[in-house]
């Protein structure tokens, strides 16, 4: 485990990144390098990766001037450590199989207060009898067996946070370790102190946080950013038309332009203000961050 602080930016490599991850990584950049923290990279491929994504989503970090301290991981070549911890908590109790569909969970009754879709603890007391009979249908998942409800996270953008925690997937059916797990025994790992992500995860950190703390570890300081959503309010995404680097290059819209606009929408320069990220390093003050998403329509490109 590194013993240097860290921040991170860790995208899944399934295509090219659009603006909103690209504005993500220029924020956890600045949350990083502003506080003398190392920033690393982190490719989430265990669920689906797309060859040559991962170079080329590198290739655009770079174009933006972002640079990062290697090695870049892969989580995929980090699967005996996933399995080794979730042994480690199957021996000490900690999990157990269930055999639920998504919509088995939906559909069952939960407890009052419950978030949709929190697990009800359908399978957390079968008998062995009972999970062998399952077990010859339909291979089980792995959940965390919690011992509270709720749990708190610091955020330096929402402030203190609670939320659900329930007895969340640590592997999936098809045996794949699920991000709940992985993200904290990466995290742990890398020596990262620092998340700075879409605030669409805000709801995911109390589990994660509940989590570092079984396994040992603290919590890192939370920065849950706001979103950038389309004209429709909606989150960005590749279906938005051009969106990524490459596409505004080919209708003519120059890299540092990019820049400059994701610049303004974070009130760090001006809308065709010329901008560098030292720059953009000595004028950033996370207090002073707007807390409203940003409005993604064609005409910011004109």
């Amino acid at each position: 485990m590194s013993t240097q602080r860290a921040g991170r930016y860790a995208p899944s490599p399934s295509g090219d990144l659009h603006i909103g991850n690209l504005r993500t990584a220029l924020l956890a950049w600045l949350f990083a390098r502003t506080t003398g923290r190392r920033f690393l990279i982190r490719m989430e491929d265990l669920d689906r990766a797309v060859p040559g994504s991962d170079s080329r989503q590198l290739s655009d970090l770079a174009a933006l001037g972002i640079d990062w301290d290697p090695p870049v991981v892969h989580q995929t070549d980090r699967l005996a450590t996933y399995r080794s911890v979730i042994d480690d908590l199957r021996v000490v109790g900690r999990t157990f199989e269930c055999f639920c569909t998504r919509r088995e969970i939906l559909e069952a009754p939960s407890a009052p207060h419950a978030p949709q879709g929190a697990y009800p603890g359908t399978c957390r007391d079968l008998t062995s009898a009972e999970r062998d009979e399952r077990r010859a249908t339909r291979p089980p998942a792995i959940r965390l067996r919690a011992d509270i409800e709720v749990f708190g996270v610091d955020d330096l953008v929402h402030g203190t946070y609670s939320g659900a925690v329930d007895d969340f997937v640590l592997q999936r059916n098809d045996g794949t370790p699920a991000y709940n797990l992985v993200v904290v025994v990466d995290d742990a790992a890398q020596g990262v102190d620092q998340v700075v992500r879409g605030d669409d995860l805000l709801s995911s950190a109390p589990r994660q946080a509940y989590l570092a703390t079984l396994l040992g570890s603290s919590p890192p300081a939370y920065a849950h950013v706001p979103m950038v959503l389309n004209a429709n309010g909606i989150r960005l995404s590749k279906r938005d038309g051009a969106v990524t680097l490459a596409d505004l290059a080919a209708d003519g819209v120059a890299t540092s332009t990019v820049l400059s606009r994701i610049a303004h929408s974070l009130g760090l320069g001006g809308r065709d203000e010329p901008v560098t990220l030292p720059l953009l390093a000595g004028r950033f003050d996370p207090v002073a961050l707007p807390t409203e998403p940003w409005f993604l329509t064609a005409d910011e490109w004109s």
